[in-house]
């Protein structure tokens, strides 16, 4: 049995200087960086007498290491705080500024440096310098990296991404048919109502506005154009016009049956039949 009890006394002489909240938060955030679930996180703060309530275990749950599979872990993924680290290394951030964002060890920062390939654009597969704007690969040969990665989750981002581009690729070819379908459509409408129009205007007995505005001499300001007479638009009956067809094809002219009868057959008619009718007066 313990019976020397004076290295406890000299313990118990010793000042005690209360830890800082930036202790016990740079403690909390170890901590979760080696639990292995919330509420092996939450078991552990309170081991070590650190606040385990649901704000503190919510802001530390991203430090939380990823686990894949149920025999252990077999494949890792970036938490937020590892590829924060690694966004600002890779972008020339230095090493206080990056432990001071993240709350990671230099030896950490270079440790997760270290077991995480580099971006494309530090250096090209043959020793040349890559473009400055990290844009030297193509999409396809991108792809093709990341489809032959080691790694699943590369392997299977690069999946997504591809069957991706694919459902755009083809959302876009039929943009464009519906598109060149529409502006079919509308030129197609635009023809439609101009030939009404001008049907209208050949029913109507006028000039078609078309017609005005065609290669031949225009007519001057004082001149009239002139409209055309038609037997729809003569003022005469279906007999009339009936019998004017009969006088026109027993006198060589040629007339259709229905439709229009042309002005000089009417005025043909007319002469010949006035003058017999002067005649008689």
């Amino acid at each position: 049995m313990f019976t020397d009890w004076t290295e406890a006394l000299e313990a118990e002489g010793l000042p005690m200087n209360p830890t800082t909240t930036e202790q016990e938060a740079a403690a909390a955030r170890v901590t979760a960086r080696h639990a292995g679930s919330k509420e092996d996180l939450a078991l552990l703060l309170d081991a070590i007498g650190l606040p385990g309530d649901d704000d503190t275990l919510t802001a530390l749950l991203p430090l939380l290491p990823d686990h894949a599979g149920e025999t252990g872990m077999t494949e890792r993924t970036l938490n937020v705080t590892e590829a924060t680290a690694l966004s600002m290394y890779y972008d020339g951030g230095q090493m206080d500024a990056i432990t001071d964002a993240t709350g990671l060890s230099k030896d950490e920062v270079t440790a997760l440096v270290e077991s995480n390939f580099p971006p494309p654009a530090t250096a090209a597969a043959d020793g040349t310098e890559a473009n400055d704007s990290g844009t030297g690969d193509s999409v396809e040969q991108l792809l093709a990296w990341a489809e032959a990665h080691e790694t699943a989750s590369i392997r299977n981002k690069a999946a997504r991404v591809r069957s991706d581009l694919t459902d755009l690729t083809t959302r876009r070819a039929a943009d464009d048919a519906q598109h060149a379908a529409e502006e079919r459509v509308t030129r197609l409408k635009a023809e439609l109502a101009k030939a009404q129009e001008e049907l209208r205007a050949v029913k109507a007995g006028t000039l078609p506005a078309t017609a005005l505005a065609t290669d031949e001499p225009t007519a001057t300001a004082t001149e009239e154009p002139t409209p055309i007479r038609s037997g729809l638009g003569s003022g005469r009956t279906k007999e009339e016009l009936a019998a004017i067809r009969t006088w026109a094809r027993a006198n060589g002219y040629e007339v259709a049956d229905k439709g229009i009868v042309a002005k000089k057959i009417l005025d043909a008619y007319d002469a010949a039949h006035q003058a017999p009718a002067a005649k008689a007066s």
